[in-house]
């Protein structure tokens, strides 16, 4: 798991990663990628917006992590209907983008990791029923923000508190 400070660190730097990859990308003529990174900067700064008008300072790291996750979420269910649709261009123009956001998010935990880690929050958190789901859930979006699929979390953890 990232230390607090480096994944505060890394979300310092990650705006800046992005209008720098940006940047490349326009000199090198990269339409695709000068979209995509368009389309999430434009994200983060109405996330930015919201979170002033909502008296936030700014957003905090699990915000911005959870953005990234959100737009990938997105794509991906665009990408389920453009191939039931049979629209293949459309489809892989979404996994592209996938692609390109998925680069700026930590190394997701493989399925294995995720179980041990739900695991241990279950343990730590004393939950021993689907009534403790809640924050179970909560935990682990604090311990794992960016790192983990929490949709896919959702079934694990129930599975394991229902069983």
């Amino acid at each position: 798991m990232w230390a607090g400070r480096n994944l505060r660190k890394a979300i310092a730097v990650l705006r800046d990663e992005i209008n720098t990859a940006l940047k490349v990308a326009m000199k090198a003529r990269d339409e695709r990628r000068v979209s995509t990174l368009r389309l999430v900067n434009a994200a983060i700064q109405n996330a930015d917006i919201e979170a002033e008008t909502a008296k936030k300072a700014t957003l905090s790291d699990d915000d911005l992590l959870g953005l990234l996750q959100k737009l990938i979420k997105q794509r991906q269910e665009s990408v389920e209907i453009y191939d039931k649709a049979g629209r293949k261009e459309l489809a892989d123009r979404e996994r592209g983008e996938i692609e390109i956001i998925t680069a700026y998010l930590p190394q997701q935990m493989s399925e294995a990791e995720a179980k041990a880690a739900i695991a241990d929050v279950i343990k730590a958190t004393g939950a021993q029923s689907i009534k403790d789901m809640g924050k179970v859930m909560a935990a682990l979006k604090q311990g794992y923000a960016g790192k983990m699929d929490f949709g896919k979390a959702s079934g694990l953890v129930k599975g394991l508190l229902a069983g």
